[in-house]
């Protein structure tokens, strides 16, 4: 019987798994819309509880959107309000947890990340689950969000109730949340006795176990083609993650704007156009691919040794390829003649 490469490309990744021709009953998957992408769960050797396990995952991946909606209707979409009005709040467990862990990376950040800039997102159009038009915002709106607050301007008063003395603190985990969900999603199915599996969303994703015989195949998608730009294997326990221009963007008179902010700036980070991020943590991969981007091909590397991460790549906007050692041994790029650059971190 002949076999086919069915590959699955959403936003920053492709994944690319290996089936027959007709499917086998070692492999179960689940899709579904939550985080604000398409969401598909691929499970091997599922066990026998699987469609409990899929429907458990699905409804906590649910939660977390509600949870980390910075607008509309979500749980941190009405601390916001709150705190932007100068009420106090009461943050539940899981809401502080994410935040304490957020400022933590973003303290390590050397300022790359910061999930306190809701506002320059916004006024950059960004908010809203609709693609932008423009025009950007003026010059004279970016002056009065500089230079940003950060998660320190969100302070316990003297009752202990949450508060801050900054209105334009917005908090925007955007860059964060996803990662968040998908160690969710895996620590759901762990729990319902799921051993080998791959949580994909949008492109973002993190695999247990292996696929059969082998690991996990992994396709990066090229910035600028719809192909894919290199393959890679993930191991058990391991996410990846990539941040581009291309994910959401709006052009303007000729100019392209994405949505990769810079917080020092509260304009568009330039001179990168993708970075992708292995590491066994998927929201500090996550936040990570923020702030190698933000970094640029000047502090990518010096950032990446304050977050603790040594599998990166940078895709520059000239086509250069920059890549720490490490991910060079796991990466196999489909054009042999690209301009790579291993670099230590």
């Amino acid at each position: 019987m002949t076999c086919r490469v069915r590959s699955l490309m959403v936003l920053a990744l492709i994944l690319v798994l290996t089936h027959g021709c007709a499917k086998t009953p070692e492999t179960q998957r689940h899709a579904f819309f939550a985080v604000g992408t398409l969401v598909e769960i691929t499970v091997f050797d599922p066990p026998e509880n699987i469609s409990e396990a899929l429907r458990a995952t699905e409804v906590a991946l649910l939660a977390e959107e509600q949870r980390w909606r910075a607008w509309g209707n979500g749980e941190l979409a009405e601390v916001n309000r709150r705190l932007s009005a100068g009420d106090t709040v009461e943050l539940d467990a899981a809401l502080l947890a994410g935040i304490n862990r957020a400022r933590d990376i973003a303290a390590r950040s050397r300022g790359h990340f910061n999930p306190a800039i809701g506002r320059v997102v916004e006024a950059w159009g960004f908010n809203s689950e609709e693609r932008p038009v423009g025009p950007p915002p003026t010059d004279q709106t970016l002056v009065t969000l500089l230079p940003p607050p950060s998660l320190n301007a969100l302070r316990r008063d003297d009752n202990g109730h949450w508060i801050t003395d900054d209105s334009r603190l917005w908090i925007d985990m955007g860059a964060f949340a996803k990662g968040l969900a998908v160690e969710t999603a895996i620590e759901t199915l762990q729990a319902n006795g799921v051993r080998n599996a791959i949580v994909n969303a949008g492109g973002d994703l993190k695999t247990i176990g292996r696929h059969g015989e082998r690991a996990w195949r992994i396709g990066v998608r090229h910035p600028r083609g719809n192909g894919v730009l290199a393959a890679l294997e993930a191991l058990d326990n391991e996410s990846v993650f990539t941040s581009g221009d291309y994910e959401r963007f709006f052009e303007w008179k000729g100019e392209r704007f994405h949505h990769v902010i810079d917080p020092a700036t509260a304009r568009p980070a330039r001179g990168v156009t993708s970075v992708t991020i292995v590491h066994a943590d998927a929201a500090l991969a996550d936040a990570a691919a923020t702030a190698l981007f933000v970094a640029g091909a000047n502090d990518w590397q010096a950032t990446a040794r304050a977050l603790g991460i040594d599998k990166a790549m940078l895709v520059l906007d000239d086509g250069r390829v920059m890549l720490t050692p490490d991910m060079q041994s796991r990466i196999t790029f489909e054009d042999m003649k690209m301009n790579v650059e291993v670099i230590a971190p």
